[in-house]
């Protein structure tokens, strides 16, 4: 799940991010409403978690700005303000839940999973392909029932195959959407992960395979023929 946290607190946004991560998000940060509002034209997130008050404006006033242009991912709003009127407001503009300052990052990602499971109720989150499943909200990968333990990145690019099954999945598309804009990727991390997932795949005994459309990108395809090496 892609997520876009926009704060100006440096300490503040280098927790969220590291416990995000480690909770398998991907997570771009901004630390101004100008930078949030290139971030939102260069990539689409799941989730969105917002400041009340950022340098070079009000976020309040800025959601209620992106609601009026159709966006409607989920929102949280931060903010070490907590009185009622505020959080009426908070409420009355656009946002889906608010957390006071200071923030439990434990608390932050229950309620983004509580947010995402209510945004996905009105379809069957659970992605199922041949004999492999995936739980996007809980990040859990079963093979014939049976959990499978997949590193972060390796998830992330599973998710984006299975989102596309039998679909050429380009090249570009994973790598920009795989990893934040401050994330340095090196020239092969792409082909290290398609590499492991495979091999995750293969010894589990899953019924599908990453093919290589070589020059273009990675199709998931059920596995009628021996996976690649």
């Amino acid at each position: 799940m892609r997520t876009l946290l926009v704060d100006h607190h440096a300490e503040f946004t280098r927790a969220v991010q590291g416990a995000l991560v480690d909770s398998g998000f991907a997570v771009d940060v901004s630390h101004t409403l100008d930078e949030a509002s290139i971030a939102l034209c260069c990539a689409s997130y799941d989730i969105l978690l917002l400041e009340l008050a950022l340098p070079d404006g009000d976020g309040l006033v800025w959601l209620k700005q992106l609601r009026r242009e159709g966006h409607s991912m989920p929102a949280i709003m931060m903010s070490g303000l907590n009185n009622l009127d505020t959080r009426i407001a908070i409420f009355n503009g656009g946002a889906d839940d608010f957390l006071p300052k200071p923030v439990s990052t434990d608390e932050l990602i229950a309620r983004m999973r509580a947010i995402l499971r209510r945004s996905t109720q009105v379809t069957d989150p659970i992605v199922t392909f041949g004999n492999l499943t995936f739980d996007p909200i809980g990040r859990q990968v079963f093979v014939d029932g049976r959990p499978l333990k997949i590193a972060r990145r390796e998830l992330c690019i599973l998710e984006h195959l299975l989102n596309r099954a039998g679909r050429t999945v380009p090249r570009t598309l994973l790598v920009d959407s795989l990893y934040a804009f401050d994330n340095e990727v090196s020239k092969n991390a792409l082909e290290v992960g398609i590499y492991r997932l495979r091999g995750h795949l293969c010894r589990s005994g899953a019924t599908l395979r990453i093919k290589t459309a070589h020059g273009i990108g990675y199709i998931l395809e059920l596995n009628d023929a021996a996976p690649e090496a």
